[in-house]
C-alpha cells in the first residue's frame, strides 16, 4: 500500500500525499456526523483514523501515530455506547453535562498523559514537536471519551486541540491536514451548538 505514501498533489510547495487526501476527506464526514448524532461516524472514524496514522507516523509526528491506534479502540466503545439502550427507556443515551467528578477525573488523567507522552517523545523520539505532539494527543483522547460518553462539553476540549493542531500541522508542511483542522474547528463550534440545543430540548414522553 505504498501508493497512500505517495504524493497526489503539491500544496503551498509541499506534497500532499494519498493517505493526506483521503483522511481529509474521511475526517470531515465524520465530524459532520457526530455534529448530528448520527452512529456512522464511528465506523467511518475508524476508517479516517487508520489513514491518519500513515500520515503521522510518515511525518514524524509519533504520539499522534500511535493515538491513531487508541482512537480504533476508542471507535469501537463510542460504537458500542452509542448502540445501547438505556434500561427501562428503550433510547440511547442521552446528550449531557459533564459532573464535577467527571471534570476532574479527566482532567487528571490528560494533565498526566500530556506529561508522560512529553518526557517520551523528548527523550526516546526524535521529534521536533513533542509538546504539542504530546498536548494534542491527550487533549485528543479526553475528547473523544467525552464525545463515546455524550458529554456536550467534549466539544470545548476539540476546540482547544484543534487550536493547537492547525498551526503544528502547518509546522511539518502538513498543509491539507492543517486546512482540515480549520473545517474540524468550524464543526466543533457548530457541535457545541446543536448539542447545547439538544441538551436543554425537553425529553420525550
Amino acid at each position: 500500500m505504498t501508493w497512500l505514501t505517495s504524493p497526489a498533489f503539491t500544496l503551498f510547495g509541499a506534497p500532499t500525499t494519498w493517505a493526506e487526501l483521503l483522511g481529509f476527506i474521511t475526517g470531515a464526514v465524520t465530524v459532520w456526523l457526530v455534529v448530528v448524532r448520527h452512529i456512522a461516524n464511528w465506523p467511518l472514524g475508524i476508517a479516517n483514523v487508520l489513514l491518519l496514522m500513515v500520515v503521522f507516523w510518515t511525518y514524524g509526528l509519533y504520539a499522534d501515530a500511535a493515538l491513531q491506534i487508541v482512537y480504533v479502540v476508542l471507535g469501537g466503545y463510542g460504537w458500542w455506547q452509542w448502540l445501547r439502550r438505556v434500561p427501562g427507556t428503550g433510547r440511547p443515551p442521552a446528550v449531557r453535562r459533564t459532573t464535577a467528578a467527571e471534570w476532574r477525573l479527566l482532567a487528571a488523567a490528560g494533565a498526566g498523559l500530556t506529561l508522560v507522552l512529553w518526557l517520551y517523545l523528548d527523550r526516546v523520539t526524535d521529534s521536533t514537536v513533542p509538546f504539542p505532539d504530546a498536548l494534542t494527543t491527550a487533549l485528543s483522547l479526553v475528547a473523544t471519551y467525552g464525545q463515546a460518553r455524550k458529554l456536550v462539553e467534549s466539544w470545548w476540549v476539540w476546540i482547544a486541540a484543534d487550536l493547537v493542531y492547525i498551526p503544528l500541522y502547518a509546522y511539518k508542511d502538513l498543509w491539507l491536514t492543517a486546512i482540515l483542522y480549520v473545517v474540524f474547528l468550524a464543526l466543533c463550534v457548530a457541535g457545541l451548538r446543536v448539542w447545547r440545543a439538544v441538551e436543554r430540548a425537553p425529553v420525550p414522553a
